[in-house]
């Protein structure tokens, strides 16, 4: 009898070794090519993986990706580990993540490594070029977000009240504080009733799981800034500014910047100089923006940098959303139905606008446009992003030639 039940385990386990190298080649190769955003991303995931590959069918990813607009973390990011984790299981999540990631997380700190060779006059104007480019790129999600996001005056005046409180102060507790007070908020005044799909998400993780998923990344949440309080090594406090980063963004990539920005150039780590630039960059590549991490790993000044650094990054800020996508899915189905969950998310959603748009005042435009032609160059790429639709890495082209020009003109 085991005799005869040897030979189809270990046709299940080929199959099953067969299914997650399946999923990295589909991924990696979605990873080289998908530029655009989380909104482009959705789409690639969405012709690869339901239309021509059926790995799963629409009604179940249109679910998915509602899922992971809910939860905070990097959208597009989440939703190829939910297919990776339903097609080959854990091991399956992990090599979706894996392929969509590594291509542009190398590029990035590759570019770190070279950003310290850009010198001169020419170096410079690259440079600026790249941060006039973030101008372009954050205008265009802040008025995208803004017409998905807050459609009515409800949600229309919560982001504006978030955006005025966050233009005073940028800090982790103030934006933490403006995320809590938009829940309320929307449980208050965003009580309108939501269309949602009644169908069954059939996922491959137990609520025992979930669970666990939910406890260890509140513990990390809550547990890594008392260490760091009480004196813990540099790299536990890089590790803790990245997790934090990852574990409170919501409504996509472009919302993480300014978190980052507290966590890394407020204590002085990273110049906002280098910062914006290595943001510029992330817009050049392809896959999802939360690999702008794995740049500022490879700058930061205190150790780990390096390579090292860049790890650590890409694992702090990615690991806040597996963990509670993990402890979400079980309960999903259940969850997704209620009135009271799905106002508190709309009112988080309108913050997110107001955390945006304060983030593209202070930084981004108050350190990159210093005179009328450095609005022109902002200007034309929002044009071209928002008008003609242009390619992402075309603006970053333009950009860095604009900037480039202007350096030589001034």
């Amino acid at each position: 009898m085991r005799n005869d039940n040897r030979p189809e385990l270990s046709a299940l386990k080929s199959r099953r070794r067969h299914s997650h190298f399946e999923v990295l080649r589909a991924f990696l190769q979605l990873g080289l090519i998908s530029f655009g955003g989380p909104v482009a991303h959705i789409g690639y995931f969405r012709d690869e993986f339901v239309m021509r590959r059926r790995w799963l069918d629409d009604a179940t990813y249109t679910d998915l990706v509602a899922l992971c607009q809910f939860l905070p973390g990097p959208t597009s990011s989440q939703v190829g580990f939910s297919i990776g984790l339903m097609r080959a299981g854990y091991l399956g999540g992990l090599a979706a993540w894996t392929g969509f990631t590594l291509p542009s997380a190398i590029a990035l700190v590759i570019f770190a490594y070279g950003a310290h060779a850009l010198v001169g006059r020419v170096g410079v104007g690259l440079l600026h070029g790249l941060k006039l480019v973030a101008v372009a790129i954050v205008a265009q999600a802040v008025f995208g977000m803004a017409r998905t996001l807050c459609p009515d005056r409800q949600r229309a005046s919560i982001a504006v009240v978030a955006m005025v409180l966050l233009l005073y102060s940028s800090s982790s507790i103030t934006q933490i504080s403006v995320i809590l007070a938009g829940g309320i908020a929307g449980l208050l005044v965003c009580q309108t009733p939501m269309p949602v799909s009644t169908a069954p998400t059939a996922v491959p993780v137990s609520r025992r799981v979930g669970i666990a998923s939910l406890t260890i990344f509140s513990l990390l949440l809550f547990g890594l800034p008392l260490l760091r309080t009480f004196g813990s090594p540099p790299g536990i406090a890089l590790f803790e500014a990245f997790y934090r980063s990852g574990a409170l963004v919501f409504g996509g990539g472009h919302v993480v910047l300014p978190l980052l920005r507290d966590a890394f150039v407020a204590p002085g780590w990273v110049s906002d100089n280098t910062f914006l630039a290595g943001y510029g960059a992330a817009q050049a590549v392809p896959g999802p923006l939360f690999t702008f991490a794995a740049y500022l790993g490879a700058v930061v000044a205190p150790a780990p940098h390096g390579v090292a650094g860049a790890a650590m990054g890409l694992v702090g800020i990615f690991l806040p959303g597996v963990l509670v996508l993990l402890g979400t899915l079980p309960f999903w189905d259940t969850l997704r139905t209620r009135a009271g969950a799905q106002a508190a998310m709309r009112g988080v959603n309108a913050v997110v606008v107001g955390l945006l748009g304060a983030a593209l005042y202070s930084p981004v435009w108050t350190s990159s446009i210093n005179t009328p032609e450095d609005l022109s160059v902002a200007l034309v790429g929002l044009v071209l992003l928002t008008v003609w639709r242009a390619r992402p890495l075309l603006v970053v082209i333009m950009g860095a030639l604009a900037g480039i020009v202007l350096s030589q003109v001034h």
